[in-house]
């Protein structure tokens, strides 16, 4: 893989220009789909180069928002299933989260056989340090975009989001 925001990463985004525009009249819909999936790499990489400093990885910022999310401490089937993967998945996130002190596993009171995920001080901080480098990458993404356009893009994913069908596991 192409290190973030590098000039491979970028050589192959503009090669993957060459022939849009001869694609868009055939397929709009698949032009569509590529474009997004370009999008999602595109903030992926810079999502990845904000977060580094921090010493975390985009899955495991996703998971320890996920636990924050939670009222209670969740079980790591909880999680699998609210992140939409298997549960070695969430094994490996919560071990590398858990070797940082950023969560911590917990026994459920009330059966031996679960594990509880709680987020622990360090956790919480980690992610307050998170929101501010997830916010420079959109906005990173979104320059380009006025306030206006920001809005019908927002509800435009809003649409496509609330529209999904949900998955399970």
């Amino acid at each position: 893989m192409d290190a973030p925001d590098s000039p491979d990463a970028d050589a192959a985004d503009a090669a993957d220009a060459v022939g849009r525009s001869h694609d868009r009249d055939r397929d709009p819909d698949g032009m569509l789909a590529e474009q997004l999936l370009r999008l999602t790499r595109r903030l992926h990489r810079i999502q990845s180069r904000q977060l580094e400093p921090i010493g975390i990885t985009p899955a495991q910022f996703r998971l320890l928002r996920t636990v924050a999310s939670y009222d209670a401490a969740p079980r790591m089937a909880d999680l699998a299933q609210r992140l939409d993967v298997v549960p070695r998945a969430v094994t490996t996130l919560v071990d590398a989260l858990e070797a940082s002190g950023r969560v911590r596993r917990a026994p459920d009171p009330d059966s031996r056989r679960v594990v509880r995920i709680e987020i622990t001080d360090e956790g919480r901080a980690t992610l307050r340090s998170l929101r501010n480098a997830r916010r420079a990458a959109a906005e990173e993404i979104l320059a380009p975009l006025t306030a206006d356009q920001r809005e019908v893009l927002g509800g435009l994913l809003s649409a496509l989001v609330d529209g999904m069908p949900e998955r399970r596991c």
